[in-house]
């Protein structure tokens, strides 16, 4: 969801780089996973508000800009079951990756490895005999299973 990027003020506050497109989001959620060496740990949001395009935000146990600048550099993350629920044909990129992509044909295409956001539409990275760009759109993405782990998708074997 974003990196701290180091502190902010003298008081313990960090700044954060959003890394989503609504960054007031961050906003809503009381705590925060951050990633430390060995893994992640829980942390409390004190207080957090916009700071342009950036996040401030004032953690639980960091009360100076000494502990704030420890953690320049770590990523932070929200738990899967705070998101808010998806609506119909509405998917989070990290449900997406990993999924089995078929074509109409029945041909293994490979596993979804990443999703990016171009201009005009997101964009599934498919790994398999080679690497392909598939447009995730209504025309191309026929099917999104993700129970069985599998997307069905109008797409040739030799695109």
């Amino acid at each position: 969801m974003g990196r701290i990027v180091g502190p902010f003020g003298i008081k313990g506050w960090v700044k954060l780089q959003p890394i989503t497109d609504e960054p007031a989001g961050l906003l809503d959620y009381a705590s925060w996973w951050i990633e430390e060496e060995g893994g992640w740990k829980a942390s409390k949001v004190e207080k957090s508000q916009l700071h342009g395009q950036e996040v401030v935000a004032k953690l639980a146990g960091c009360d100076d800009r000494d502990a704030a600048a420890l953690y320049r550099g770590r990523n932070i993350a929200i738990a899967r079951s705070e998101f808010p629920a998806t609506g119909k044909n509405e998917f989070y990129w990290a449900d997406l990756v990993g999924l089995k992509v078929v074509n109409l044909e029945g041909v293994d295409l490979g596993t979804i490895t990443r999703v990016f956001e171009t201009g005009a539409n997101d964009v599934l990275v498919v790994e398999g005999d080679r690497e392909r760009l598939i447009p995730f759109t209504e025309q191309v993405v026929q099917q999104v299973d993700l129970a069985g782990r599998m997307m069905r998708v109008d797409w040739g074997a030799d695109y």
